[in-house]
């Protein structure tokens, strides 16, 4: 069948269908059946938007859409395509729609743009903006903090998201939907988007401030990468400069940087080859390494900031992938340095928090790697930029790239993660390079197959095979040998299948199957005398294959001996359970999957072979029917299922005769206890006919002897077997199924002259040519079928009926046996019993648009001549479940099958979804393990290709979507509400959740259901007990993924649940000592918390929709049937949508006045007033205004005596005063009327002429009325710095703005009411007494809630309260009480913020009383109250004008360290004000000079909390100096200026020789002290603005630290220990972080020359610091000092020099720095080091002179020894640099070692050393080390290495 016939049935060329619906056997039905339901789809979607109907109308017919695109793909002409898109990005961007709305069509339109190539530019362009309005109304929404706007949150529990079928993933948060919609319409923004983004977002990059962050991941997320090549001007250069010079200047990882990383990732791999990345590729490859977070050095501090902003590993991947490849080739050479760098990190030995992102990368990089090859190589071209030719991948560069990553993925196959991570990476290396990958695997492999004492290196060395085994088994001209490889792997790893080691087991398994099903076990050996045209390969593969009957029948041997170890009696007591324990029926699994793998894939000899060896097992033997007779009956199955004539020949006549013969007599049939034979014969017959319902028929009459026999056994055992018997008969019979999964289409059944199975090894199956045998039910099958069930059905149906109806007794166990027999019946012919019918229910919803069901063809025609089981059995149920619930409501086990019946009648129809689920699962798993990523194009073995149709076949059988409801469909679920509320609570949970997956089954039955179920709450039905109480509750509740009742988002059903769960706290059935029941309520109110959504009120579709509309239903083919709607029609349609809106708010309205009802009812217990208050505060909204009452009830609350009733009361008021918020005018200026505007095309950011006038300047303050009148203030704080918007918003004059401080009569209702209280002193005493109290001692922090609720008081109601607030505030104020000064400090911030609009004179006014209130409290903080002040004054000055604060920030200057109330009230103070001048960023460089003035001459004389606070302020008055691009330097202070000032007093220490001692001596003695104390003090306070600084700046001031170093170095102690002073731990600290910074390339000299000359220092202590610098400043900044040669020498000489050092401590610490070096690939070992060395090494030592006694002993070693131990240290280096291999060099360096065994000390220290960690390292893979070694060489190391006995 080729593609082009396809279409011209349909009448339209199809954008992308499933292609495997057309392998289906009913394939030439599906192109009419789609055509109809896509006219149809058309037809009502358009007709539902021109009459406005989102709900139902829209909603039903967009879910139709996507379950059409689960069936068919993207089966509909370009033409439609276009227009479905248009269409939904009409209707989700309308602007008030419900957000689980919007999130419902905006996955169908993610769905509809999933291709991308389908559509180019030219076919659609979609507009920015209103997703940009969109993304910004609800992710930075202005309500959601007040409770006004509840979105659907991220952090929800669904553990169902595993399960879901093709919801490719489950999104739950809004905001990945919203990611994932902006990404998908990316693509199709027009050309002029990107400067129009870049308009919008450039002014909001201000780094100080939180919009940098908004702005960079607008960008990353909206600036399209994908525009063709002459559009890229208009694309990312307008941009590319600005954002990567940016990046590259940022040294401290601000949060921004990754959005940055993501960016450039996308640009990279959007445009490769456009792009010249080279410039950047070492600074690119050295912060991706210093991301990886590597512990480097022994005392390295870590940087918290480093863990929690380091880059995605998915994007660096990404990002790297992009940039190989091209004429330069730098991108590799890096990334071979990389992995050279970070190889020795994989060894398993290593472990730590870094190890999870380093296996992600090596997982992930092959892979993105592949991705590449596939587009430049094998993807069918399409609109995307095609990537030029020069830089494409060449065959090097992949030979290159393979070999970079070959050592750390082996490395990584032992890793302790497991060693998942490195078989994928193998399996996609070995893609790309056979031939390099898989011969070091196998060298891995075979030791490990032969190992008995490590089983970890056996399942990870066969998990990376597994991986590999299609390449090799394909071989192909890179890798020819790799078939020859399979055979001795096979028979190796027979072995494992253990039964003593589960897991061994399970990989064993896997490994076999995998193979197995890639290659035909055909023996071919034959052909070496039958054809002449063998190559020498296909001769030595057929030769081998002999061996295949020889593996089949050894696998099965060890089978067996698994099964007889697992037997029942042997693994455990009598008394245990009976079950099959998880691990068994996993083994279960394992075994019978592989095993039937073999057989289908083996030649008929060898299956004959095999059956008649599984059938003598079987027969011979009885096993018990629960473990090993399960096993034993699937082995069976497989046999009878491969070849099922052959096996049903050997297997059916044994077990009838065999159970016949046991069975003649009669009182077998009642005895308790079966004859384990009969069991186990039946069990076997079970399980053989599985098979082809065809090869069945010649066996019926002895099947139906044996099940008339059978059935009615007492037994349960023995009937349960006898009914799966049926159950798998009628099945076979009845469905529709594959025959044969075989590797090749027709089997290996032809001689071996016409066809070579060795040429089929590893071949993919072909899709066109597939040729699946499908099993369809012939008219003898269905008749069958039918005679059974009018033979077993129909006389257990009339039982069971006669005793539902009291006409004959029945005994429990007899109920159970018919009810069992009813169950498989229908398990078994499900499918050809049509589905149940009815009358649909009317009225449920009223809808203009029809909402009939689509029906899908499943290959079954329903013989309507029969009768209808489905029917007779629900009948039958509905009595009997009466019946037993009235008269023996014990009888659980019959209510449990009962249970399972009627969900059968509901859903089944030949396959269950969990079971679907499962197996859709698992082929996807298989698929992954086995694809080929590289060539694409579903080239998948054959059998997972038939799989893949078969789960299409059961996904049109399970897709029930949307059923309409019909009255049996009522009837059946009122009685499982019955069940659900019955008396036992497994009966109750069990029929729970078959109620629930019907009620997401059919439509809108909710609504019918809800009634039903509040009928058992409502207080005056006094017949509930309390067993239907809480079967109720919990049918509210909902499953976790199911329907949740009492949440629906629909006004009709929240009205009536809700009240009705508050009101249930009346009825007599509750009671809240039962813990069951208050635990029920608990999650009830927590589940609808968490789940709310703010619902609806507003439903209109804008006319631009309808417009679209129309199109959609009169473009495209096919036609819809549905007819245009009328003029009449769409006026009733726009009625219908405005009394929907009206009915909302009338619904909205009577729950709230509901709710309040409630909460007025006295007798109401305090639990259901706390719901139902919680309840209302849901109720909140942003478009519609709180009801009087609820205003009235809330503002009282906040005096309610319950805490919590007043938390939920302060936020609720805090949210109606934004309601009832003035909206305030505001009016666009342009700024260059402001002042001079120098406009000049070029970026200029930072402090410029034209925005100087918006910092603050106390020489021009607004201190008058006039002045205040003519000054512009400008609030937000990031405006203005990068540079201006072309529309400035700023408020209106005062006299345009409302009406302030109105009298009582001007106010609305809801004012007055919030008036009247906050006017009463008597509700202010008790209210304020209630927030001064404290909550939980030492937890309590300032409220943000309470801060909103007085800013929205004094906002709504000017200065009106103050009078009566002022009183209680001065009295808080002096009292020290920690939750009263928290209380006051909120109130204060509220009345700040709140004054914005405030007249010039009320401001004067308000400062008048709060500053001196803020003195007071100033000197009165404490130690808890501290931090709330701060955090007030900071709440206080976010986002306000400094101008506007002056008399703040004047007080708060005037003097923050006097010494007044002792150091402690110093440092608070500076905490305070550090808090409002950070919020004011760069718009206060004044305040910052007067303040860095004031604080210098401090910096000496100050306490240890000051001092830590001090440096805290000086980072934040430094942080505005920033040496960023574009950037003009600051007027704040600069670092470089105060640097010079402080150098000066540290004069004294810098020029001393002499050690600084612990310095004990604490401040303040009397008297002036000399400079040196003086430099020691300010030093210490130094150190602490360089500790505090290295995690809060953007960008360090490198040179001014370089000044400071040699200081560093002179102090830092060399160990670690606690004993030494705060000074020099602070030092110690300070080079750690120092040397952990990023560094410029220019600035590497400056760094070297400073350390070069400190190495000359005359302090061991700092020479030995210099080294540990050195070693984790080159580790973070690798891949800038390799790109400079000469830094790369100077680094080296450095190192040689100080080998050389007369102390001995920095000599080894140079051997050390010196092997991490070589280790890292940083230095490479060449032969003039290697030389320099030996020569080091042939020193003479000085002769021993025989000292005098009493002599001094000489201390400084001679010159010759130190040479001498520099040249042994230098080549202990060398050899202590590769740990985990044997380069050529190393053995000849261990010879001149050993030469110095017997030297003096500390030569024999070194030489002994080396060796033990030489076998330390090399103990574990010796074997392999030893080869690189000679005879003689072994010798010598062998004596070295095996210590000298003890005695001798």
């Amino acid at each position: 069948m080729t593609k082009t016939q396809s279409d011209n049935n349909l009448g339209f060329d199809s954008q992308k269908d499933i292609v495997y619906n057309k392998l289906l056997p009913y394939a030439d039905k599906l192109d009419d059946e789609s055509n109809d339901i896509l006219s149809k789809i058309k037809g009502n979607l358009g007709r539902a938007v021109q009459l406005r109907e989102i709900w139902p109308g829209v909603l039903f017919w967009t879910r139709k859409l996507s379950t059409y695109m689960r069936l068919y793909g993207r089966k509909f002409s370009k033409e439609d395509h276009v227009l479905f898109i248009k269409l939904l990005y009409e209707l989700v961007t309308i602007p008030r729609l419900e957000i689980s709305i919007m999130q419902g069509l905006g996955r169908l339109l993610i769905n509809l743009l999933k291709k991308r190539e389908l559509l180019s530019r030219e076919d659609l362009e979609l507009p920015w903006r209103p997703l940009y309005e969109l993304h910004d109304r609800i992710l930075f929404s202005k309500t959601e903090h007040l409770g006004l706007n509840w979105f659907p949150n991220s952090s929800r529990h669904r553990s169902s998201s595993k399960h879901i079928l093709f919801k490719l993933i489950q999104w739950c948060s809004v905001e990945s939907v919203l990611k994932t919609l902006i990404k998908s319409c990316r693509p199709y923004f027009s050309e002029n988007a990107t400067q129009e983004m870049l308009d919008e977002w450039r002014p909001l990059l201000c780094p100080f401030d939180v919009t940098m962050q908004r702005a960079i991941s607008y960008f990353e997320l909206f600036l399209p990468t994908t525009l063709p090549p002459e559009l890229h001007h208009k694309g990312f250069q307008l941009w590319f400069d600005e954002l990567i010079t940016l990046w590259e200047s940022v040294q401290n990882l601000p949060g921004w940087e990754v959005h940055l990383v993501n960016l450039f990732a996308r640009l990279a791999n959007d445009n490769i080859g456009y792009i010249d990345w080279d410039p950047y590729i070492p600074k690119i490859f050295t912060k991706i390494l210093r991301s990886l977070n590597l512990p480097v050095g022994t005392s390295q501090i870590l940087v918290p900031r480093y863990v929690t902003n380091a880059y995605d590993i998915g994007h660096v991947v990404f990002w790297v992938s992009s940039l190989l490849g091209g004429p330069s080739k730098q991108a590799q050479a890096q990334l071979s340095g990389l992995f050279n760098s970070i190889t020795s990190f994989f060894h398993p030995s290593n472990h730590g928090r870094w190890l999870m992102k380093l296996m992600k990368l090596l997982q992930r990089l092959p892979a993105s790697v592949v991705r590449r090859l596939h587009r430049e190589r094998y993807r069918k071209p399409s609109w995307l930029t095609p990537i030029p030719e020069s830089h494409k991948l060449t065959e090097d560069d992949i030979t290159e790239f393979v070999k970079s990553m070959m050592q750390p993925v082996l490395l990584a196959m032992f890793s302790k993660t497991g060693s998942l991570d490195a078989a994928q990476a193998l399996q996609n290396l070995a893609l790309m390079r056979p031939e390099l990958v898989i011969p070091p695997v196998l060298e891995k492999t075979y030791p490990a197959l032969e190992t008995l004492t490590e089983p970890h290196q056996l399942t990870a060395t066969l998990s990376c095979m597994i991986g590999v085994a299609r390449s090799l088994v394909s071989g192909g001209e890179r890798f020819p040998e790799g078939p020859t490889h399979m055979l001795p792997l096979l028979i190796r790893a027979l072995p494992g299948v253990d039964p003593n080691d589960f897991s061994k087991c399970m990989i064993t398994f896997q490994f076999i199957a995998t193979f197995v099903t890639l290659v035909p076990l055909v023996d071919c050996s034959s052909a070496l005398h039958e054809r002449t045209d063998l190559t020498e390969l296909d001769r030595e593969l057929c030769s081998a294959s002999a061996e295949f009957e020889d593996f089949v029948l050894q696998f099965m041997d060890r089978c067996f001996a698994l099964i007889d170890s697992s037997t029942l009696e042997q693994t455990r007591e009598e008394t245990e359970t009976e079950k099959m324990t998880h691990l068994e029926s996993l083994v279960e699994l394992g075994l019978s999957s592989t095993f039937s793998t073999i057989l289908t894939q083996c030649s008929l000899d060898i299956f004959k072979v095999a059956l008649e060896k599984v059938f003598n097992f079987a027969t011979t033997n009885i096993f018990e029917t629960r473990v090993s007779g399960r096993m034993v009956a699937d082995m069976c199955r497989a046999t009878a299922k491969c070849h099922p004539a052959e096996s049903l020949k050997l297997f059916v006549p044994h077990c009838c005769s065999a159970i016949n013969h046991i069975a003649v007599n009669e009182e077998v049939l009642n005895e308790e206890e079966l004859d384990k034979e009969l069991l186990w014969n039946l069990q076997l017959l079970s399980e053989v006919s599985r098979v082809d319902g065809h090869k069945l028929l010649p066996y019926r009459s002895d099947l139906l002897q044996i099940l008339q026999l059978t059935l009615h056994l007492k037994c349960k055992q023995g009937y349960t077997l006898a009914c799966n018997l049926l159950h798998h008969i009628l099945r076979s019979a009845a469905l529709i199924y594959p025959t044969e999964y075989c590797s090749v289409p027709g089997g290996f059944h032809q001689p071996v002259g016409d066809y070579l199975p060795i040429r089929d090894w590893g071949r993919p199956g072909d899709l066109w040519n597939l040729n699946i045998q499908w099993h369809v039910p012939s008219v003898e099958e269905t008749s069958l079928a039918f005679y059974l069930l009018d033979l077993i059905l129909q006389p257990e149906l009339q039982r069971l009926q006669r005793f539902a109806t009291g006409e004959q007794d029945m005994s429990r166990d007899d109920v159970l046996k018919s009810l069992t027999i009813v169950h498989h019946c229908l398990l078994g012919a499900g499918s050809l019993m049509p589905p149940l019918t009815g009358e649909p229910i009317p009225e449920l919803v009223c809808s203009m648009v029809n909402l009939d069901e689509t029906t899908l063809h499943t290959g079954m025609e329903y013989d309507q001549t029969r009768e209808n089981y489905r029917d007779a059995i629900c009948s039958v149920m509905r009595q009997l479940l009466h019946y037993i619930l009235e008269h023996s409501e014990d009888d659980t086990k019959s209510l449990f099958l009962i249970i399972k019946i009627v969900s059968d009648l509901l859903h089944f129809k030949g396959s269950h979804k969990h079971e679907f689920d499962s197996r859709w699962k698992s082929f996807n798993l298989v698929k992954k393990s086995m694809e080929n990523r590289l060539h694409g194009r579903k080239q998948h073995i054959r059998a997972l290709l038939i799989d893949r149709v078969m789960l299409q076949h059961e996904l049109r059988k399970l897709t029930m979507e949307g059923c309409q409801y019909r009255s049996i469909h009522q009837e059946l679920m009122r009685g499982l509400l019955r069940l659900s509320t019955s008396r036992y609570s497994q009966v109750r949970s069990r029929a729970q959740s078959v109620l629930f997956t019907a009620l997401g089954t059919y439509n809108f039955c909710c609504r019918d259901l809800i009634p039903h179920v509040l009928e058992f709450l409502n207080p005056d039905n006094s017949s509930v007990t309390q067993k239907q109480f809480k079967g109720a509750l919990y049918c509210l509740l909902g499953n976790h993924n199911g329907v949740c009742l009492a949440n629906l988002h629909d006004w009709d059903c929240i009205s009536v649940t809700w009240p009705a769960i508050v009101r249930s706290g009346l009825s007599t059935a509750m009671s809240l000592e039962k813990p069951s029941i208050v635990r029920l309520f608990d999650d009830l109110a927590d589940k609808i918390h968490r789940q709310y959504e703010t619902i609806g009120i507003d439903f209109s579709i804008p006319d631009e929709c309808c417009a679209l509309a129309k199109k959609l239903m009169t473009a495209g083919n096919p036609l819809p049937q549905a007819l245009m709607p009328s003029e009449e029609e769409e006026a009733e349609g726009l009625k219908r949508q405005k009394l929907k809106n009206s009915e909302s708010v009338e619904k909205y309205q009577q729950l709230i006045s509901d709710l309040l009802d409630c909460l007025g009812n006295r007798n109401m217990p305090w639990k259901f007033e706390h719901i139902s208050i919680g309840f209302l505060s849901l109720l909140l909204r942003d478009d519609h205004q709180l009801p009087p009452a609820a205003v009235t009830f809330f503002v009282k609350s906040l005096n309610h005596d319950s805490l919590y009733v007043r938390k939920v009361a302060i936020s609720a008021v805090a949210g109606v005063m934004k309601q009832i918020k003035k909206p305030h005018k505001k009016v666009p200026i342009s700024p260059s009327e402001l002042c001079e505007m120098i406009d000049t095309k070029a970026i200029v950011a930072g402090d410029r002429p034209d925005n100087q006038w918006l910092q603050y300047n106390s020489g021009k303050l607004p201190l008058t009325q006039k002045d205040w009148d003519a000054c512009v203030f400008v609030e937000k704080t990031h405006w203005g710095y990068y540079c201006w918007p072309r529309k400035l918003m700023i408020y209106a004059p005062e006299k345009e703005q409302p009406k302030q401080n109105l009298c009582r009569e001007e106010m609305t209702e809801r004012e007055q009411i919030t008036f009247d209280h906050f006017s009463d002193p008597v509700f202010i005493n008790q209210f304020i007494e209630f927030l001064s109290l404290e909550d939980r001692k030492g937890k309590d922090k300032f409220s943000p809630r309470r801060f909103c609720l007085f800013k929205g008081l004094f906002r709504n109601f000017g200065d009106a309260f103050l009078p009566v607030l002022q009183p209680h505030l001065e009295r808080l104020v002096a009292d020290s009480h920690e939750s009263k000064q928290r209380c006051v400090a909120e109130i204060i911030s509220g009345l700040i913020r709140g004054s914005k609009h405030w007249s010039f004179s009320k401001v004067e006014n308000l400062w008048g009383v709060l500053c001196p209130l803020l003195h007071t409290a100033l000197a009165n903080i404490t130690i808890e109250t501290y931090a709330d002040w701060g955090t007030c004054i900071a709440t206080a000055c976010e986002s306000r004008d400094p101008r506007k604060l002056h008399w703040l920030f004047e007080m708060l200057m005037e003097s923050p360290v006097n010494g007044e109330g002792g150091s402690f009230v110093d440092a608070c103070r500076l905490y305070v004000l550090q808090g409002g001048l950070a919020q004011q960023e760069w718009r206060v460089p004044e305040l910052l000079h007067r303040l860095l003035q004031y604080l210098e001459p401090k910096l000496t004389q100050v306490y240890k909390n000051v001092r830590e606070r001090i440096g805290s302020v000086l980072t934040y008055i430094f942080m505005i100096d920033v040496n960023l691009p574009f950037t003009r330097p600051t007027t704040s202070p600069r670092i470089a200026d105060f640097t010079e000032r402080i150098l000066l007093q540290l004069k004294p220490l810098t020029e001393g020789d002499e050690e600084i001692q612990n310095h004990v001596v604490e401040e303040n003695e009397v008297g002036e002290q000399d400079e040196r104390t003086q430099a020691i003090k300010l030093l210490k306070t130094v150190l602490k603005w360089l500790i505090a600084s290295a995690g809060r700046s953007f960008t360090t001031a490198v040179p001014e630290q370089l000044r400071l170093l040699p200081l560093l170095f002179k102090i830092a102690p060399v160990e670690n220990d606690d004993s030494y002073d705060e000074l020099k731990r602070d030092a110690k600290t300070c080079l750690s972080l120092i040397s952990q910074g990023l560094l410029y390339p220019e600035q590497i000299q400056m760094v070297l020359t400073v350390l070069k000359e400190i190495a000359g220092s005359s302090s061991w202590h700092a020479r030995y610091s210099v080294l540990t610098y050195l070693q984790i400043m080159v580790f973070y900044n690798l891949f800038t000092f390799m790109s400079d040669q000469k830094a790369v020498a100077d680094v080296r000489g450095l190192v040689i020099k100080l080998l050389e050092d007369e102390q001995l401590e920095v000599r080894e610490m140079a051997a050390t720095t010196l092997s991490g070096f070589l280790q890292c690939n940083f230095l490479s070992m060449d032969a003039p080091m290697q030389a320099h060395f030996e020569a080091l090494c042939k020193t003479c030592l000085p002769k021993k002179r025989k000292r005098e006694l009493g002599s001094v002993v000489d201390t400084i070693p001679p010159a010759g020894l130190v040479r001498r131990h520099a040249g042994v240290l230098g080549l202990s280096a060398c050899i202590l640099s590769s740990p985990y291999d044997v380069p050529t060099w190393m053995p000849q360096l261990l010879m001149d070692l050993s030469a110095h065994l017997n030297d003096t000390q500390p030569i024999e220290m070194t030489v002994k050393k080396t060796l033990s960690n030489f076998r330390r390292t090399h103990h574990d893979n010796w074997q392999q080390h030893k080869q690189q070694f000679t005879d003689d060489q072994l010798l010598v190391l062998t004596d070295l290495l095996v210590s000298p006995c003890y005695y001798a």
